[in-house]
């Protein structure tokens, strides 16, 4: 018996207009829909007349899910996977199931639909020609640091997911390491109080100091100016370390910022000073 196919399926991120005719019928021609949130795909499906099985599948339990899904497709049945809003497999563990079916030799089909990214790029007035999708910024601050420095001298525009209880803290992070840029903030995309802020960081933040926000956004940032060469092309580490103390850094966000300069891990740049130091 052939194996079956898994189906990842976009769903409407707020207008359920937005589903496709193909969405539907794969819907309502596969064995099971796994589903991040079981209870919020399940009033999606009864609008719209579809009687599948749901199973969940999400980030607590993705392992164990994972491997009882592949078992079925193994044994020749489809499944759909969907998430609460948009694309499966951006910023959630649908990314694992496709790893896992690839590593199988199971079908992987993408059926095309909404997607809060894409959406707010196209709206927001920046560059769309290069972009880098980086989704919620991690939380602690250690990490969300080191991604920052990363960063600092991206040229594309770059699209980040944001809660409204940490909005605002994100933008004063942003504007603190990145500096002034264009900014483009987009809420309850597709919905009834859609909105689109199109501003800097500064004034974005200054704004949301007073305007508490509300709803899951999106936020599509300006990338850094276009320059002929890196200042630090033709410095060594020593020299490219040592202009990042002149402006103030700690030794250690110094070392942070030239591994994310050169594109290579911290500890290349720690080793480069301990063998020295030896």
């Amino acid at each position: 018996m052939p194996n079956g196919t898994l189906y990842l399926v976009a769903t409407p991120i707020g207008n359920l207009s937005d589903i496709t005719l193909r969405a539907l019928e794969t819907l309502k021609s596969v064995s099971l829909i796994a589903a991040e949130d079981t209870r919020v795909t399940r009033k999606l499906l009864t609008h719209f007349d579809v009687s599948t099985p749901t199973f969940s599948y999400h980030e607590h339990n993705k392992r164990e899910a994972g491997l009882a899904l592949v078992e079925k497709l193994l044994a020749g049945e489809d499944v759909a996977l969907v998430t609460d809003a948009g694309t499966p497999a951006v910023s959630d563990p649908g990314e694992d199931l496709v790893r896992l079916c690839a590593e199988s030799g199971i079908p992987v089909v993408p059926i095309p639909g909404a997607c809060a990214a894409v959406n707010a790029l196209i709206v927001s007035g920046l560059d769309t020609r290069r972009f880098v999708f980086e989704g919620f910024l991690p939380a602690e601050k250690k990490d969300r640091e080191e991604r920052l420095f990363a960063l600092k001298h991206e040229t594309r525009t770059t699209i980040l997911y944001e809660s409204p209880h940490h909005l605002l803290s994100t933008l004063e992070t942003l504007y603190s390491a990145l500096g002034d840029r264009r900014i483009t903030l987009c809420r309850e995309l597709t919905k009834l109080n859609e909105t689109t802020l199109r501003t800097t960081l500064s004034d974005a933040a200054a704004y949301f100091t007073s305007h508490a926000p509300r709803g899951e956004f999106v936020l599509v940032l300006e990338g850094a100016r276009e320059v002929d060469a890196p200042f630090w092309e033709n410095l060594s580490i020593d020299e490219h370390f040592d202009s990042y103390l002149k402006q103030g850094y700690s030794k250690k966000d110094a070392v942070r910022a030239v591994a994310a300069d050169r594109k290579v891990k911290k500890n290349e740049i720690y080793m480069h000073f301990v063998e020295k130091d030896g």
